[in-house]
């Protein structure tokens, strides 16, 4: 008799199902009336949850109501239509179902013939972002679970066009704004940190280009082999984007490789609004793209595409022996040969689905809101002399600074912490800081699609109110004034 002790019943599978989806489906109703944030101490977790191995079974209702009320509860909501930090996560609930239906299912995405279906709506969904970023047919890609890995396949890709023997004397260039995601991927190559050139940025926190071609003469000079370019589609700081045409136009005239790191924006492409700001995207030789940012989609859901996409499986296949009876023709695709993951699950089906479901046009439609919502937050911001814009609205990103001409820059920096700590803490909405050259700002990331323009408003308001209390709190005293 097979061992049932793993499974339950039809009539409990179904009924613990269905209080599942009633839980999310009141997540999604009530979202907006939770608070954004819940960062609680270490100390506190632990006492919610540390426990023994648990030998005897669990009523599933029980064990779902800890998950609700002890795990989530104390979980920051990052696709709260107030949570403006980082990227947000909006998600949507077609792409929900679709994640339970790919564990359901469990599906094996690394082969064709354990997936052929899967394979296929990888293949067909990787198209359509192709033609997304303007890149030709002979493109290919495929899923991975973020910016990190989508990059550094992509760099992986690059260096082996070249010769083995020339890897270390190959440089990297990248700008000051770049993402610490190509920095990370270059040191796991195996890249020396002299061999990862940063460039500097311009007055718009764009690459510098006469500083790009000045650092590849240089390193020619030295007898150094400057092999590729990462160009930005949106940095995270700011939004802003990289002369991308004439990075294109360098690398040609080089014969370098242009990789572009679009994880925040290069998929903001699909809307007409983006476009223009992201021309010259479809020029790269490569391009990490995160699906779950601008196209709303459940984390790890990250997409690399190579101009030429039989140059992936060249770099990354190997077939052991016990893979051998899989190891079809070409024309039948193992994604396993295309990427660093030999297991690896059916990442492509939540945006097949909600795209199938919604339609182009409703992510179109929701793209261009983002934007308009940093621009309304711009023209917000700027309402009031108190605040001070560092970098205008730029695809979904807002940078700015609270005033006060009375206090030395370092206690302009901890003012703003303190109000970007105050409004986290008020549980309404949350936003973060960064840093654009030595000096903290205040940064506003606009990308939820089920986000208000009044909300956008109260949550300036609060900033506003809150900046007023710290500025008063804070006496020329204090241990920032007496440093």
């Amino acid at each position: 008799m097979p061992h049932s002790g793993l499974s339950l019943s039809a009539e409990e599978l179904r009924a613990f199902g269905y209080a599942v989806v009633d839980a999310i489906v009141d997540r999604h109703e009530h979202l907006r009336e939770l608070p954004v944030a819940s960062i609680p101490s270490r100390t506190r977790m632990e006492a919610l949850l540390r426990t023994g191995l648990p030998e005897e079974p669990s009523a599933p209702g029980h064990v779902l109501e800890e998950v609700l009320g002890s795990v989530f509860a104390n979980t920051t909501r990052v696709d709260h239509p107030r949570f403006f930090a980082y990227v947000p996560g909006p998600g949507n609930v077609v792409s929900v179902m679709a994640d339970a239906l790919v564990a359901g299912f469990n599906p094996f995405a690394g082969s064709w013939v354990a997936g052929a279906g899967a394979a296929e709506v990888e293949l067909v969904t990787v198209d359509w972002l192709r033609q997304i970023c303007g890149l030709p047919p002979e493109a290919g890609g495929l899923f991975v679970s973020g910016g990190s890995m989508a990059n550094l396949t992509a760099l992986a890709t690059a260096r082996h066009q070249l010769p083995e023997e020339t890897w270390q004397d190959a440089v990297i260039y990248a700008s000051d704004q770049a993402h610490s995601a190509v920095t990370r991927g270059a040191r796991i190559l195996g890249f020396a940190p002299d061999r990862v050139r940063i460039v500097r940025s311009d007055a718009d926190l764009r690459m510098d280009m006469a500083a790009l071609r000045r650092s590849i003469t240089d390193d020619r000079e030295k007898l150094l082999r400057p092999f590729c370019v990462v160009g930005n589609a949106g940095t995270t700081n700011t939004g802003a984007v990289d002369p991308l045409d004439a990075v294109a136009d360098l690398c040609e005239a080089e014969e370098l490789w242009f990789h572009v790191d679009g994880a925040y924006g290069a998929a903001a492409a699909l809307s007409d609004r983006a476009r223009p700001l992201l021309a010259g995207l479809g020029r790269a030789h490569s391009i990490a793209l995160d699906p779950h940012k601008w196209l709303f989609q459940p984390f790890e859901c990250s997409c690399v595409i190579v101009r030429r996409g039989t140059l992936l499986r060249e770099t990354f296949r190997a077939v052991p022996s016990c893979l051998k009876d899989s190891d079809l023709t070409v024309e039948e695709v193992n994604f396993r040969d295309w990427g660093v993951q030999l297991t690896r699950g059916f990442r492509a089906l939540k945006l097949w689905m909600s795209l199938k479901v919604f339609g182009a046009a409703a992510f179109r439609r929701a793209i261009d809101w983002g934007i308009v919502l940093a621009e309304h937050a711009e023209a917000r911001l700027r309402s009031n002399p108190q605040w001070e814009i560092m970098t205008p609205a730029q695809i979904g990103i807002v940078t700015f600074r609270y005033r006060d001409e009375a206090r030395t820059p370092m206690e302009m920096d901890a003012l703003q912490r303190a109000i970007t700590e105050a409004l986290t803490a008020s549980g309404y909405a949350m936003l973060s800081t960064t840093e654009l050259r030595g000096r903290v700002v205040l940064r506003l990331c606009t990308i939820n699609p089920r986000t208000a323009k009044e909300e956008i408003e109260q949550t300036i308001a609060i900033l506003e109110e809150e900046g007023a209390r710290c500025a008063a709190a804070t006496t020329d005293t204090s241990p920032t004034r007496a440093q």
